[in-house]
């Protein structure tokens, strides 16, 4: 290659603005300030003018409506400029060098804006305030005047969702005041929609969250122990090093106005921390205290643990039950606090062994959802989560996974209470696999990866492609109420191994094991805002989420009449993406050689296991006619032998039903199958006593067509059917005749009659010589009408995952 010199080729310059629409320094303000759709760089030979030369090459790029000048520069300003750079030299060493004049129309020059022109005038629409201030972030910042003082704004969004409460803020030529709320200041066009700021600068250079607004002024100046002096010393000398041009360091040394600049905060921070002691301050830290006093206040506070954010306060229902002290909030839990619903509406949640309220639980509002919303979507994109490597997101995953294990009794307590979950399945299964959830995907967190794929070289030059998995954003997730905890685990720990953010609606009937989780999310480390749980109505809260435009992902389990529902209202808002687990009708086949001891057994847990309120519960047993009237006869033996009662209790087998419309739906549809003419065996009514408890049932002779056959039941209904010896394939054709594809399940001792059967099955889960046996590990989900998408095993992680092609050319 030549040596490029100046006599022979000439000088080439870039510049972050294509050419000629912003010319001058502050030309990618400009493009913010005017909100251009399109920003970009230009490569153009020097001349005598300004900016003015013949263009080499240029490449543009997308403005998003929240993008910095910061933002525009570390996406594709940067990393493409020094591609484009490269590229322009080759061209040049290759004699290939285009020399196009740039246009005089639509030419602007717009120098460094001053700051008496970067005032805000208020008589506009919020997207062009909102372009003033970002476009003016961080110099010199655009300004208002608030209490006959400058305040200058910084950090600023337009604000989609509903306006959340705050104080108001009179602020000087604005026709309507700003709100102070606890995720910055709120502002308002005149056209009625509103942006906010995160961060306010005052004339004497001091930056406050603008939520902290009303309350800066408040901090008590904390006075010094001797050990504080000698770290105080130590930063000053750090200062003293860094701000070179100044003799002394005094308290009112402000850091910025002496010089420095965002490279000397880097050095700043890191000597901080690697001469005292580890202190880890953030660069934040030091924007927000730009004086030398006010930073050795912040690092003071911070070295007692004063800095840290407010407890959690937690407004507790407790009841004194099963030998323990249960705990349980009821409020709403939006970006880290529980509160009451917006409109202060409740409900009450039922216990089902005896038909008490256990306590009465907010009713989360659209604008609730709305909030919760946003607060996850600010933790995505500007929060501390959104930062975090995966390393760390995996460490606060193990320590959640430790304190649900650690609060495993209280938990299987309040599941049992609020679900009628039998105590001992409760903390094996309902809590145990929850705790073994979030084990398992803490563990993925940094072994999230793309590859690097071979592709085809357009000669002479050279590429190379590789994939990078990323997370999707805000993720809604709507479970059932059968296994409240641990369904909210099967879904959120690869949401958030994945880096999403959450919003999650339990069930209306079983919210509190998913209130007291976010408790312990706290606890965890949990940023505010990476989880927020929202009880209520699924028509209400559950639509509302479906239908959100800033959430990219919606993760479901429940019936299909909703799950499609769901489907229509996510596609027609935004296509989010949707996994769907909805209903079953789970064929288990019991074949005459089975090991009938086993298979009774096995077949009773397939059907009664958790109340029979259970996704993949067999729905209907098909029995080999030769064995048939034992297994029935064995089956009804042993289900005399169950215990039902309190579910508290240790030697209870059989709890109440989850709530009392699921419990009149049961004794109907055992109604229908006595109509239709299945022969009722055993059970088939409610239990004389409080609560809302089913006899186990065993219905026999239900021929194809009759709804027992179809439908499924969700409850301790056993439904079985003669199939012919040696029938395989007509009991196969049997089994797949249903909409449902869920889960399945063969007894038999020949492992090519179970290898074949489980081929034909259609069904995403098949069990042979075994049942309900899940694993962390396993992937789980259905086929047909029972959805589609997983829960579990890495399979999982890719419904929270996009995946990104980035091809570079070399």
């Amino acid at each position: 290659m030549d040596i490029i010199d100046s006599p022979k080729h000439g000088s080439i310059i870039y510049h972050p603005s294509i050419l000629p629409r912003h010319r001058g320094a502050s030309a990618i303000n400009w493009t913010l300030i005017m909100g251009d759709k399109k920003a970009g760089f230009s490569v153009f030979w020097a001349d005598d003018g300004l900016d003015t030369g013949p263009i080499l090459l240029q490449r543009s790029c997308d403005v998003e409506p929240n993008d910095t000048v910061d933002a525009l520069y570390n996406r594709f300003l940067f990393p493409e400029g020094i591609k484009a750079m490269v590229e322009a030299v080759q061209l040049i060493a290759d004699g290939k060098a285009p020399c196009i004049p740039q246009p005089e129309e639509g030419a602007t020059y717009e120098g460094i804006q001053k700051k008496e022109n970067a005032e805000i005038s208020w008589d506009q629409s919020a997207e062009v305030l909102h372009n003033w201030i970002r476009g003016h972030d961080k110099v010199p910042g655009a300004w208002t005047e608030i209490n006959g003082q400058m305040v200058t704004f910084y950090g600023s969004t337009l604000l989609n969702s509903s306006v959340p409460p705050g104080e108001p803020l009179e602020i000087k030529g604005a026709k309507k005041p700003g709100l102070v709320t606890k995720n910055g200041l709120v502002l308002f066009g005149n056209d009625g929609k509103a942006l906010m700021v995160r961060n306010l600068q005052f004339e004497d250079g001091k930056m406050i969250p603008a939520s902290q607004y009303f309350s800066a002024g408040e901090t008590s100046v904390v006075e010094l122990t001797a050990e504080e002096v000698k770290v105080a010393e130590t930063i000053k000398v750090i200062w003293a090093g860094i701000l070179s041009n100044v003799p002394i360091i005094e308290d009112s040394t402000d850091f910025f106005k002496s010089g420095a600049s965002s490279m000397d905060v880097a050095r700043l921070v890191e000597e901080i921390r690697q001469k005292c002691g580890g202190l880890q301050l953030q660069s934040e830290d030091v924007y927000m205290a730009t004086k030398f006093e006010d930073l050795i206040q912040k690092v003071v506070r911070k070295l007692r643990g004063e800095d840290q954010e407010a407890e959690l306060v937690v407004d507790y229902v407790s009841k004194e039950v099963n030998e323990m002290m249960v705990k349980m909030p009821y409020q709403c839990f939006i970006n880290g606090q529980f509160t009451d619903a917006d409109d202060g509406k409740t409900y009450n949640t039922i216990n089902p062994t005896d038909g008490s309220t256990i306590c009465k639980v907010s009713y989360a509002s659209l604008a609730d959802v709305d909030k919760a919303v946003a607060a996850a979507k600010d933790a995505f994109e500007n929060g501390e989560w959104g930062r975090m490597n995966a390393r760390e997101r995996g460490r606060l995953m193990y320590r959640l996974a430790d304190l649900l294990e650690e609060n495993q009794e209280e938990l299987a307590t309040i599941e049992a209470l609020d679900s009628g979950a039998v105590y001992t399945l409760a903390l094996k299964t309902h809590i145990g696999m929850s705790v073994q959830t979030f084990r398992y995907f803490a563990g993925w967190c940094d072994k999230i990866q793309g590859s690097t794929i071979p592709i085809n070289q357009a000669r002479p030059n050279r590429n190379l492609t590789f994939t990078k998995k990323e997370p999707l954003g805000v993720c809604a997730i709507i479970i059932p109420w059968n296994y409240p905890l641990m369904m909210l685990a099967w879904k959120s720990a690869a949401c958030l191994a994945a880096g999403n953010t959450l919003v999650l609606k339990p069930a209306q009937v079983t919210p509190l094991t998913a209130l007291k989780f976010a408790e312990l999310s706290v606890k965890a480390g949990f940023p505010k805002g990476v989880i927020n749980i929202i009880p209520g109505s699924g028509g209400l809260a559950g639509q509302r989420l479906s239908e959100h435009p800033d959430i990219r992902k919606l993760g479901f389990t429940g019936s299909t009449p909703i799950g499609k529902q769901i489907m229509k209202s996510c596609a027609v808002s935004n296509l989010k993406k949707v996994s769907l687990e909805l209903g079953g009708k789970s064929p288990l086949i019991i074949f005459n050689d089975c090991e009938l001891d086993k298979a009774v057994r096995m077949g009773m847990g397939a059907v009664f296991f958790n109340k029979g309120e259970n996704c993949i519960a067999a729905g209907r047993l098909f029995v080999e006619e030769s064995i048939h009237d034992e297994f029935v006869t064995r089956v009804v033996e042993e289900i005399k032998k169950m215990k039902i009662g309190d579910p508290l209790d240790r030697s209870t087998d059989h709890g109440p039903q989850n709530h009392k419309a699921h419990l009149e739906k049961l004794l109907q549809y055992c109604e229908t199958g006595v109509k239709e003419g299945a022969t009722l065996v055993y059970g088939g009514r409610q239990v004389q006593r409080p609560g809302f408890f089913m006899e186990p049932t065993v219905f026999t002779d239900v021929e194809d067509h009759m709804y027992l056959a179809k439908e499924e039941s969700f409850g301790p209904i056993m439904v079985i059917s003669k199939f012919q010896n040696g029938d395989i394939d007509g009991v196969l054709q049997r089994a797949n005749n249903t909409e449902y594809g869920l889960a399945s399940g063969v007894f038999t001792r020949d492992i090519n009659k179970a290898m074949y059967v489980s081929e034909k099955l259609e069904a995403g889960t098949v069990f042979i010589n075994t049942y309900n046996k899940t694993d962390v590990a396993a992937p789980f989900g259905g086929v047909k009408q029972s959805g589609f998408g997983k829960d579990l095993g890495e399979e999982a992680l890719n419904e929270y995952l996009k995946t990104k092609t980035v091809t570079l050319e070399y």
